[in-house]
C-alpha cells in the first residue's frame, strides 16, 4: 500500500487488505467505504483472481473495437470523410449513407462519437475546398487580367 504512487492503486490494495481483513461484512459496504461502485470493486478482484496484483494494479488502456462499425465500414467511412467533391454534410447524413452501403442501422450518438473519436469530425470544419465549386469556373477566374 505504501509503495503505491497513484490513488487509484492506493484504493485497489485497499481493498485487498480489507477483504481479507474481513472488516465489512459485504461487498457494498466495503465499495462505500471506498467511494466506488460495486461493479468496479468485482472487477478488481476478478482481475486479482485472473491475474495477482500484477493485474489488478495495472493500467491497461481499454481501447476495444466496435462491434457495429466494421472494418470496412470504417474504410467506407474515411473515404467519404476525406472526399472533397462528396463530404458528408452532417452526422445525420453520415448514418442515413451507412444504412444505404451497409444495410446497418446505426444510432446518431454512435455514428458521431466514431466520427470525432477516430477522424476529428466537427459540425462545422473546413474544407480544403468546396464540395460544391467549379473546377472550370475557378480556372477562367485566375487567368483574367
Amino acid at each position: 500500500l505504501l509503495k503505491q504512487k497513484t490513488i487509484k492503486g492506493e484504493k485497489r490494495m485497499r481493498c485487498l487488505i480489507e477483504i481479507k481483513s474481513g472488516r465489512f461484512d459485504t461487498r457494498q459496504e466495503l465499495a462505500d467505504y471506498l467511494l466506488v461502485h460495486i461493479r468496479t470493486l468485482e472487477r478488481w478482484v476478478n482481475d486479482y483472481k485472473c491475474g495477482g496484483i500484477v493485474q489488478m494494479l495495472s493500467d491497461r488502456p481499454k481501447n476495444k473495437q466496435s462491434k457495429i462499425i466494421t472494418p470496412a465500414m470504417h474504410k467506407g467511412l474515411e473515404q467519404r470523410v476525406n472526399d472533397p467533391h462528396n463530404p458528408f454534410l452532417g452526422y445525420w447524413d453520415a448514418q442515413n449513407w451507412v444504412r444505404q452501403e451497409y444495410g446497418i442501422d446505426v444510432k446518431y450518438h454512435r455514428i458521431r462519437e466514431y466520427l470525432k473519436q477516430h477522424f476529428r469530425t466537427k459540425l462545422k470544419t473546413p474544407r480544403k475546398s468546396h464540395y460544391k465549386k467549379d473546377g472550370e469556373a475557378e480556372k477562367a477566374f485566375l487567368k483574367t487580367p
